[in-house]
């Protein structure tokens, strides 16, 4: 697997030095992802090189660019770590405590009887208590990004990732729950146990089949919403991108034929929301026979690969499987998003060259543009579950914030989350999420 290395090296100032560097990058078959000066002097710049690579292609790299006389690599940044720490979030109150009057008021003797109102009233929780506006972030480490299986713990950095954007763009309290353990019932249980403590729970990176299991069992048993980011945000985002793409290729999608090569939980997730959306014609593709089975159960056709790419219009990959869809594979016309990352399944400038009328891959195609407002939404409207409604109206505000020829908006916009919250309570509302157990 690829992961991002940031290289820092210095340069000497001259026309073509920094060139030459990036042709030793070249070379070694790798592509530039940030590039970036941090520092200069007389003679020398100070740069900081970011490629995605693969960890043994580390120390080959190295040495052809120290070989270069005009380069000194002064090794890997630790910019990344270094932001990771001590973590990401800490809890901090509202206000500080800062006098004996207000620690009577927010702790004893005061607290008694904001205790009392809430055991007369049980709603009043909502507004005497941050329960309203917290999110249960809840992981057994099993799917992490394109890691995989790698432990809760290890998966701690992500969940604390997801937290402080629930709080920069949704001013959520996002509360990472690391679950040791592989059992779905057992984790359904240890979720359940917890959930007073919550508004809403955002399972992530819960490894399929487990997953479809856990989020039906917990929508059942609890009175709050409860999402699978990993199916339902990939879908929300996904759908996002597909209605500017095939707008812009002067398409509708709804009458189109939409091949999803891919049936975890993202592939999933996108075929469960697009036949919501009332896409006619469903195909899938995937190796596995239990997924086959659950995709044919939400009515869309299975086949090979080779048959659904001769026959759909859009074709959707979230297989994690680089160079999968084959150059002969493409007909002219078509409408490809190879969305695994790192490497997709067909490089976009490539599925156009060869006829695709439209083509995209994963790397701005990110759940940060839905689980914020997602849940902001839900829980402002008092959703007891969500619906394909709040789902759908989510990916329509985000396809309709979209600027230019971009299929999606800016991630870190805060009126882009403020927008599709909005449209989420609206459609919570409308469809009475509220009343749904």
């Amino acid at each position: 697997m690829k992961i991002p290395q940031v290289f820092c090296i210095e340069v000497e100032h001259s026309p073509g030095n920094l060139a030459s560097v990036l042709a030793e990058v070249g070379k070694a078959g790798l592509t530039v992802e940030g590039l970036e000066a941090i520092s200069r002097t007389e003679d020398r710049t100070l740069w900081e090189l970011t490629l995605d690579m693969e960890v043994g292609q580390h120390d080959a790299l190295t040495r052809a660019l120290a070989s270069l006389p005009i380069v000194n690599v002064l090794g890997i940044s630790d910019r990344v770590f270094d932001r990771h720490e001590g973590g990401k979030i800490h809890t901090q109150p509202k206000a500080p405590i800062s006098s004996v009057r207000m620690l009577r008021d927010v702790y004893t003797p005061g607290v008694a009887r904001v205790c009392l109102k809430i055991q007369e009233e049980p709603e009043a929780a909502a507004r005497y208590t941050n329960i309203a506006r917290s999110v249960a972030i809840v992981t057994n480490g099993t799917a992490i990004l394109g890691l995989g299986n790698i432990g809760a713990v290890a998966g701690m950095p992500v969940m604390e990732g997801k937290a402080a954007l629930f709080h920069q763009l949704a001013d959520l309290s996002g509360i990472p729950i690391l679950i040791e353990d592989l059992d779905a019932d057992r984790i359904v249980e240890t979720t359940a146990a917890i959930a007073p403590t919550f508004g809403a729970i955002q399972l992530e990176d819960i490894r399929a089949p487990e997953c479809f299991e856990i989020e039906r069992k917990l929508q059942e048993r609890l009175s709050i919403p409860v999402l699978h980011d990993d199916q339902h945000g990939t879908a929300v985002v996904t759908l996002a991108a597909l209605l500017n793409g095939t707008a812009r290729a002067g398409r509708d999608l709804s009458s189109l034929v939409v091949g999803q090569i891919g049936l975890g939980a993202a592939g999933i997730g996108i075929g469960s929301l697009l036949s919501g959306m009332g896409v006619k014609e469903l195909l899938g593709s995937d190796l596995n026979e239990d997924a086959r089975t659950r995709f044919e159960e939400l009515g869309g056709k299975t086949g090979t690969l080779e048959e659904l790419m001769a026959r759909a219009d859009v074709i959707i990959a979230t297989t994690g499987v680089p160079g999968l869809i084959k150059p002969e594979m493409v007909r002219k016309g078509q409408m490809i998003f190879a969305l695994s990352n790192p490497d997709p399944e067909i490089c976009p400038h490539l599925a156009r060259e060869l006829g695709a009328a439209f083509a995209a891959d994963g790397r701005n195609i990110n759940n940060v543009l839905g689980f914020p407002g997602l849940f902001r939404g839900a829980l402002e409207a008092g959703a007891r579950r969500f619906t394909t409604e709040m789902l759908l109206a989510a990916a329509r505000t985000i396809a309709e914030c979209a600027d230019g020829e971009a299929l999606v908006p800016n991630p870190l916009e805060r009126a882009v989350h403020d927008r599709v919250s909005e449209a989420v309570k609206e459609a919570a509302l409308a469809s009475d999420a509220r009343g749904q157990g």
